[in-house]
Formats: C-alpha cells, sequence, structure tokens
C-alpha cells in the first residue's frame, strides 16, 4: 500500500532525468501546493502527494490517499485526481488541451501544451470534492 514517507521531494524531483520532465513536475508541483494549500509530501517513491483523505472500498477497506497528487513518468506526467472526475469535470476537460485520463489519473506529455487555468480548476474541483465542500462519492 502506497504511503506519505520522509522523502525529500525537491530530491527526487532533482532526480527526475529528462530536463523537460523535470522543469514540468516542478512546476506541477507548485501548482499543486498553491490550489490545495498542502505541503507536497513523497508517497512511496514515486508520488508526490499533498493532503490526505481516507477512502473505503465497497469491500470494507480502507485506506489513505492524497488529495492531488502526482507523478513524473518517463512518457508523461500522471495527475492523481478524484475517481469520475472525467465525467464531472468533463466541460473543464474540454479546455484543457491534449490529454488523457483512466480511472482517477490525468495524463499529461507537457504542460506548455495545457491551459494552466483549466488545470487549476480541474484541481480545485476535485479537492474540493474529497475536503466534503461538493457532494461526490469519496470512494476510488
Amino acid at each position: 500500500m502506497t504511503a506519505p514517507t520522509d522523502a525529500s521531494v525537491d530530491d527526487f524531483l532533482a532526480a527526475v532525468p529528462d530536463d523537460r520532465r523535470r522543469a514540468d513536475a516542478q512546476r506541477l508541483c507548485t501548482i499543486l501546493r498553491e490550489v490545495t494549500g498542502e505541503p507536497a509530501v513523497m508517497w512511496g517513491p514515486s508520488i508526490v502527494g499533498f493532503g490526505s483523505y481516507r477512502y473505503t472500498y465497497e469491500s470494507g477497506r480502507t485506506g489513505d490517499w492524497p488529495l492531488a497528487g502526482f507523478s513524473p513518468r518517463k512518457q508523461q506526467l500522471v495527475v492523481y485526481l478524484v475517481g469520475g472526475f472525467e465525467e464531472r469535470y468533463a466541460s473543464v476537460l474540454a479546455r484543457l488541451g491534449p490529454h488523457k485520463t483512466g480511472k482517477g489519473c490525468l495524463y499529461l506529455k507537457r504542460l506548455d501544451d495545457v491551459d494552466e487555468t483549466s488545470l487549476r480548476e480541474l484541481i480545485e474541483r476535485t479537492v474540493r470534492v474529497h475536503k466534503g465542500v461538493d457532494r461526490a462519492s469519496k470512494s476510488r
């Protein structure tokens, strides 16, 4: 199970081998920190998370997960958001620019290719769901 660690976020981001991906990851880290108001924390070896919430599966199993987070993968940035955001915020995604989605994940090749205002709005709305400001299932 992925959990918060004491590893350095700055060291992790500095070690991203591709210059463009590293710059995008550092910029995305700043965006997520500003939007969530939470500090960046390493979750496991490769996820930078902001805040946390408790989820419960239908089976009754529970766990903790970041309110929002990301991982700078080799081919793309993976942004972790609330499950179901694809349908719930389709109008925001339509303005975002090139991206792919899948089960609570937003995949971005380059931050320069997406509309930052729409990205910030998407993150803010999904965080509001986790914080209980908007009505939505908190199950993953």
